[in-house]
């Protein structure tokens, strides 16, 4: 039996100036947004795509407000619906944290989906490209999480790097901020990357590195929930589940069916389903 690991003595905000405060989470935000906007270039001009590097700094706006609009409005619907009925001015207070990663994802879909219409290039290219470098945003975010004591895990006395949070209590638990970092984040990053990079027969099917990013993400999600305590005023929702292992259903099985689709081998029987109905 393991007694923990004390958690370090990490001040949630970096610096202070005046009334301006840089938080580690705001931080995350920024370089992670800054990382794959300079990827996303390095990118564009490898594979001469129409999602050009003038277009990629157009997008850069839609991302923002994707990412933050919908992440916010995410955590408001999917996790604390009954508190920001009574306090409605609170869903405003981005300062007090309080982001969904499903509901950034969906926001950052719809912004996706509004900025390809308007110029004309390919949903689920610009879609692959987008997924491939989303990895670098959650490895911060989740980096974040643990140097602000938030989003700990359960309570284990069987492992050695267990860590006893200054808001979790007495009791040692896991470290499931890094167990997340780690999987949506590392090796997530790598897997999409050399896929993206190395394996062009995948890279021309568009959509389906972005249906393994839902794949990958939902079901090391699902996993990692184990070991992540639930939220206080949430708790299991359904025979042992949490909300963040509901919300990754929709996702796996839409990932799975967007890598089908857009599978090398399904696209050759397509093509040659079309020319036979046209002998």
């Amino acid at each position: 039996m393991y007694s923990g690991i004390v958690f370090p003595d990490i001040d949630p905000e970096i610096f202070r100036i005046g009334f301006f405060a840089l938080r580690w989470y705001s931080l995350a935000y920024l370089v992670g947004i800054l990382l794959a906007w300079w990827l996303l270039r390095q990118m564009s001009v490898f594979s001469k795509s129409t999602f050009t590097v003038l277009k990629i700094d157009d997008f850069l706006g839609y991302a923002i407000a994707g990412i933050i609009f919908g992440g916010r409005l995410g955590y408001v619907l999917f996790y604390n619906l009954g508190f920001f009925i009574e306090n409605p001015l609170d869903i405003f207070a981005l300062w007090k944290g309080g982001m969904s990663f499903h509901g950034g994802l969906l926001g950052m879909i719809i912004a996706t989906i509004i900025f390809c219409k308007k110029k004309k290039i390919d949903l689920f290219m610009v879609s692959d490209m987008l997924c491939t470098v989303a990895p670098l945003g959650l490895f911060l975010g989740r980096l974040a999480n643990f140097a602000n004591a938030e989003l700990y895990g359960r309570v284990t006395h069987s492992v050695p790097w267990a860590i006893i949070f200054p808001t979790g209590g007495i009791e040692p638990r896991h470290p499931s901020q890094l167990y997340e970092a780690l999987w949506e984040g590392l090796l997530m990053f790598i897997i999409l990357n050399f896929i993206w990079w190395k394996k062009e027969k995948y890279r021309r099917h568009y959509g389906f590195i972005a249906g393994l990013f839902f794949c990958l993400y939902g079901c090391g999600r699902a996993v990692l929930e184990l070991f992540r305590e639930p939220d206080e005023h949430l708790g299991f929702i359904a025979s042992n589940l949490t909300m963040g292992q509901l919300l990754c259903i929709p996702m796996i099985i839409f990932g799975a069916w967007l890598m089908y689709q857009s599978a090398p081998t399904y696209q050759l029987k397509k093509i040659s389903k079309g020319k036979n109905d046209n002998a």
